[in-house]
């Protein structure tokens, strides 16, 4: 299984990503953490796709809307794929969207055969957590119900063993939700990865290690 998790895209450790992906080749983009906001989620799929072509990869979306309640379908789609590039934006949306399409299922047991390299900030990130408990301070889970039509689903994927919280000290946190919820895991004795926009953890097979500056 290989993991590729940061606060912020590739952080300040795309030598670790490129080594986990190999040569450049096609990806698979899942942008539904920003189903949520409409009048953006278009530009918000294009910021994704014009690095990743850049740097020589073969970005296209796989819009797990389309996948509702077919997961046959998603599985053939993203066996087609050796990298899969997760997206930030509301971790619940994100989170229920994986629960519609099966995603949920079908992308850990891709992972499990080692047939595909999982990549993803901020919440495409904080998803494979063991739980999404503190998120809220952040992320509406209230945004749910409209976007996709079923109440928040709370469970992480469980892929690494505590939650990640992103953004520590990051412009993009002004209020500084990420440091208080790492501070409040901390008082609460909760292991967590806490993780400034220049830093990513990794899972490559059973290990698992925090890449901070």
């Amino acid at each position: 299984m290989r993991l590729f998790l940061a606060s912020y895209r590739f952080g300040e450790h795309y030598d670790v990503f490129a080594e986990l992906a190999g040569p450049p080749g096609p990806i698979a983009v899942i942008a539904n953490a920003c189903d949520s906001w409409p009048g953006a989620r278009a530009a918000a799929v294009t910021s994704e796709l014009v690095p990743l072509r850049k740097l020589g990869f073969t970005p296209q979306e796989v819009d797990l809307r389309e996948y509702a309640g077919r997961p046959v379908e998603l599985r053939r789609t993203l066996s087609r794929f050796p990298a899969l590039w997760v997206r930030g934006g509301n971790t619940f949306v994100l989170r229920a969207q994986f629960a519609r399409s099966g995603a949920d299922t079908v992308i850990p047991e891709l992972l499990a055969a080692d047939s595909l390299l999982y990549a993803g900030y901020s919440a495409g990130a904080c998803l494979l957590g063991p739980h999404l408990r503190g998120l809220e301070a952040s992320d509406d889970p209230g945004e749910v119900l409209p976007a996709c039509g079923i109440a928040p689903v709370w469970a992480g994927l469980g892929l690494i063993d505590r939650p990640i919280v992103p953004h520590l000290d990051s412009p993009t946190d002004p209020e500084h939700t990420g440091n208080a919820l790492a501070a409040r895991f901390r008082a609460d004795g909760i292991p967590h990865w806490a993780l400034t926009d220049t830093d990513v953890v990794v899972r490559d097979g059973n290990e698992i290690r925090l890449y901070a500056n």
